[in-house]
């Protein structure tokens, strides 16, 4: 009789054991099935937009061969490829290919660096001490309203055609959508994180530096997608305006020859740089926020 008593719970235990076994199986199968999709749904997409950009090249070499456009003034995409291998082979009028590029990254990257901080910097500061808000505010809007790309002009009078004239337009290109997102990110933290950590004992420093920036940080990395590629334009126009070097130098030399090949040369080669950043920047903005739950938008 023991025995028969004893042999039930056994039974149980072991279909429980079983039915543990299959949700688990099961869950699992759910994860490689969703893994699969994602995985199958980047593949499409990446497709895509590969055969997208491979019809839309070849309905621009078919329509200027053709002579349905003109190929002088819109020239055509093995044009301009022969032209990027021209210039990466033989150098361009103003020394190597390579040369005009680092010397437009140089200055679109200090200028970055620069305004990333001044606004991150400035945003937060504004952002938890209403009395520099309530003075400062009022300047800051005029300034933003202002047209900074007139500015350029300005800045190669005051810094000449060097570096530095290129480097503040980009400056106070990348100054204003960081500082705003760091300013609004500041005034979205959380109240009450904010009073947990008073409860605690923090400082006003402490709370800045442990809560305000850290709730911020998305803001901020929303921004330097977008900033980086005003520092490019920035430097480009600066270039375009006055430089020894650079890619908006090679703009610049390509439309006073008529050079179409040229000019979309040059922008083909700004938009592989700026394509490069915005991967790095999205990798780190990964590596820095793998908590952040996936978009719904990503099959994921």
């Amino acid at each position: 009789m023991p025995l028969e008593k004893t042999s039930a719970p056994a039974g149980k235990a072991q279909v429980a054991v079983e039915g543990t076994a299959t949700a688990g199986s099961a869950g699992g199968t759910r994860a490689q099935a969703r893994a699969r999709a994602a995985r199958n749904r980047r593949i499409t997409v990446h497709s895509a937009r590969v055969l997208l950009l491979i019809a839309l090249l070849g309905l621009w070499e078919w329509l200027a061969r053709s002579a349905v456009i003109d190929p002088f003034n819109f020239s055509m995409p093995s044009k301009i490829w022969d032209q990027i291998v021209r210039w990466a082979t033989d150098g361009t009028p103003q020394g190597t290919l390579w040369e005009q590029i680092w010397y437009t990254l140089y200055e679109a990257l200090v200028g970055w660096i620069i305004g990333v901080v001044a606004g991150v910097i400035l945003g937060i500061a504004l952002g938890r001490v209403r009395f520099l808000s309530d003075v400062l505010g009022p300047y800051i809007k005029v300034l933003n309203a202002l047209p900074r790309i007139v500015l350029a002009p300005i800045f190669l009078i005051w810094f000449g055609l060097g570096p530095a004239s290129k480097i503040a337009s980009a400056v106070v290109l990348v100054f204003f959508p960081v500082f705003f997102n760091a300013f609004q990110g500041a005034r979205e933290v959380d109240r009450n994180l904010v009073a947990n950590a008073r409860i605690l004992g923090a400082s006003n420093r402490q709370v800045t530096f442990q809560v305000v920036i850290p709730s911020a940080t998305s803001w901020i990395f929303t921004s330097l997608h977008v900033s980086f590629g005003f520092a490019l334009i920035g430097a480009i126009v600066g270039e375009y305006i006055g430089a020894t070097k650079g890619l908006g130098l090679l703009v610049s030399a390509s439309q006073g020859t008529f050079n179409a090949a040229g000019v979309y040369a040059a922008m083909v080669i700004l938009a592989v740089v700026a394509l490069l950043a915005e991967a790095l920047l999205s990798f780190l903005e990964c590596s820095l926020f793998r908590w952040k739950p996936a978009d719904a938008g990503d099959g994921r």
